[in-house]
């Protein structure tokens, strides 16, 4: 029997949100080598709000798949992004540790692209690949909206300076930890 594509799909998110985006609208793949800068962020920062800055960042996966001797073979691409057009700061309140902070929301982003990739890597796909992708796309973003959370909640928004570095290095550390 001759290989047959049984499904492809592209999908992806922005702070728990669908929607088609790809490199050509100015989104920033997460690399190692690029810090954030204040001049990432374009989006201006809502009237009145009392927050110092917003990183909107997310995962994006996109993948094919074929039957090929009776098991499902997928090619799958899981990468993070920083959305510079709907993130913002506050330039009066902005400060290093504040950048650091959202750097963090970041790598946290990067971090679960290479969850979900490990999990997509375990999994045996049956016919029904597109709906197997989706549910473990929606059970890492909810672990990734729960885990962003606790972030913020843990460090005060950045304000708990001992917390904030306790964070820095837990995330350095798993980031080395995990193949990229």
């Amino acid at each position: 029997m001759e290989p047959r594509l049984r499904s492809l799909g592209i999908i992806i998110v922005f702070l728990g949100l669908i929607q088609a985006h790809g490199q050509e609208d100015g989104s920033i793949l997460w690399d190692s080598s690029h810090r954030l800068s204040w001049a990432d962020f374009k989006s201006p920062p809502p009237a009145n709000s009392v927050i110092a800055a917003t990183t909107a960042s997310g995962i994006a996966y996109q993948f094919s798949a074929m039957e090929q001797g009776g098991k499902m073979e997928v090619d799958c691409s899981i990468n993070a992004y920083f959305y510079p057009e709907a993130s913002w700061y506050r330039p009066e309140v902005a400060t290093d540790n504040i950048l650091s902070h959202e750097q963090l929301h970041f790598d946290i982003s990067e971090l679960f692209a290479r969850k979900m990739r490990a999990r997509i890597e375990q999994y045996t796909f049956t016919s029904k690949v597109k709906a197997e992708m989706r549910k473990i796309y929606s059970e890492i973003l909810k672990e990734l909206r729960e885990f962003q959370s606790r972030y913020d909640e843990e460090t005060n928004y950045s304000r708990t300076l001992e917390k904030q570095a306790e964070w820095n290095a837990m995330i350095a550390e798993a980031l080395s930890n995990t193949s990229g």
